[in-house]
């Protein structure tokens, strides 16, 4: 049976060619694999490089803008809670905001924000745009 391997030729330096000696005097190993080897890993690590060319500056760019597209949303949601917070403190029906209306406005902040998790939890939207899933919502 034929193989399917092609033949090369090529010239090495003295010092690398002592080096191929060595690898290949395991029985198991010979020349050919261990240059079949090598020149592998050097293809796919040129591969890896280029990748990295193409890619790699847009994929640091995207990832230093999720980090302040994160940053900006949680400072939303932190100022709209301290909002919905304080506002609620306001219309809590008592004239000094005391314990009992500190207490009264916990309680409306708590419901509020159960209720913002079952409007997420049931794909509802308070502008009346149903989660589809994904895309705009």
């Amino acid at each position: 049976m034929k193989s399917h391997r092609i033949r090369h030729q090529f010239l090495l330096e003295p010092e690398l060619s002592e080096k191929l000696d060595n690898l290949s005097r395991n029985p198991s190993t010979t020349k050919s694999a261990v240059v079949a080897k090598a020149i592998e890993a050097f293809i796919e690590r040129r591969g890896e490089n280029e990748l990295d060319q193409r890619y790699g500056v847009r994929l640091d760019r995207l990832s230093r803008d999720l980090g302040h597209v994160t940053r900006d949303a949680e400072m939303i949601l932190e100022s709209l809670a301290l909002f919905i917070r304080f506002s609620i403190t306001l219309h809590a029906h008592t004239p000094v905001p005391d314990k009992a209306t500190q207490a009264i406005a916990q309680e409306r902040f708590d419901k509020f924000v159960e209720q913002v998790g079952r409007q997420i939890a049931s794909g509802k939207r308070s502008l009346g745009k149903e989660n589809s899933g994904g895309g705009e919502g």
